[in-house]
Order: structure tokens, then sequence, then C-alpha cells
């Protein structure tokens, strides 16, 4: 019997060598436990809906794991092996969430308080409704949550507080304007 198999720790069925992933620090060069089990306990996803024969999806068609109904091909997006996984109205409805916790680290939870905390509004302009969320980017923390235009404005002079200051003075009346000295060479006010 020792040529025929191996048991496996978490299912105690007895299967070929080859369902077994290699570990070196074993006497027998291979893992405890099978692929399956090892499949099914470091896969948190849950398992996809089996459909039985009566729910048999037409040609041309999918089920998606998201919403569960059967659309056609064109309602889903490709990828390299085929079609994804969900749906494109599945995969439109959870786009936001994503893309707050990959760019930002935050969830949707977290940038609603953010934004009660502000009362509401952009924290530059004091009237907008704040719906951007801000950023160094420099260091890449989060600094609140502002209105587009502020956003926008923040963004187009790079985040450099100086520039910021001459932009301040510039709309109180205090034009900032090189004085020249010599032919090519200006003296900066102070």
């Amino acid at each position: 019997m020792k040529g025929s198999g191996k048991r496996c720790v978490r299912c105690g069925e007895i299967k070929p060598h080859a369902a077994f992933a290699r570990k070196r620090s074993n006497l027998d060069g291979l893992q405890r436990h099978c692929r399956d089990c090892a499949t099914r306990y470091h896969c948190r996803a849950p398992e996809p809906q089996r459909l039985g024969p009566e729910d048999a999806v037409p040609t041309g068609h999918k089920c998606c794991r998201g919403c569960g109904e059967v659309k056609p091909h064109s309602e889903w997006h490709r990828k390299a092996d085929g079609l994804a996984s969900r749906c494109k109205t599945c995969r439109a409805a959870a786009a936001p969430a994503l893309h707050l916790l990959r760019k930002y680290g935050l969830t949707e939870v977290e940038r609603d308080e953010l934004i009660a905390s502000q009362g509401g509004v952009c924290c530059i302009c004091l009237s907008a409704p704040a719906t951007h969320v801000d950023h160094c980017h420099n260091t890449g923390r989060v600094r609140g949550v502002l209105c587009f235009n502020c956003n926008s404005g923040l963004g187009l002079l790079r985040d450099d507080p100086e520039a910021m200051y001459r932009a301040a003075d510039y709309l109180e009346g205090n034009a900032w304007k090189p004085t020249l000295v010599a032919p090519g060479v200006y003296q900066l006010p102070s």
C-alpha cells in the first residue's frame, strides 16, 4: 500500500502522490494535506452557486456570481481567458468602493465619517458639497474631502504652498511682477 498513494490529514482519503503539493522539508517531500483540501482551506471566497440541470444556462449567456442572474455575453467584460465572473452592472456597482480602498486606503464608511466631521462641505470654499478625497501626493496621506473645483485647483498648483501664497497675493491685488535690472536679469519682489 506504500506505493499506491498517501492519506490526506484533512479529508482522510488516500490519494495519488500527484494530488499533493511538494514540501521538501517533509520526509516524503509532499504536503500533509491534498491540493483540494488546501484550496478549500485557503480560498475565503464563497463557493459559486452550482446550477442544476433544470437551471441550464442557454448558449451565449452566463450566470453572474454577484447578482445570480443569467445574462447574455454582451453584458460582460471580456478577459484574456474568457468573460469576467461578474456582469458589467455588478462590477460598476462595486467600482467606487474598490477605487477608494485601493487608492486612498479608505472604506466608504470612513469617507462618509470624514465628510460628516467637516459638516458636509468643502474645507476650502466652505460652500460646495465635499465629494472628492484630497491627499498628499508625496506621502499619500488623506487630508480631507473637497469639492471638485478646490481639489482641481490644488492639483493644478501642484500642491505647492508658495504658489498658493502667490495666487492669494495676486487675488488681493498685490501683483507679483519681477523688475528688469539688466537685459535678461530680473529682480524678484521681496
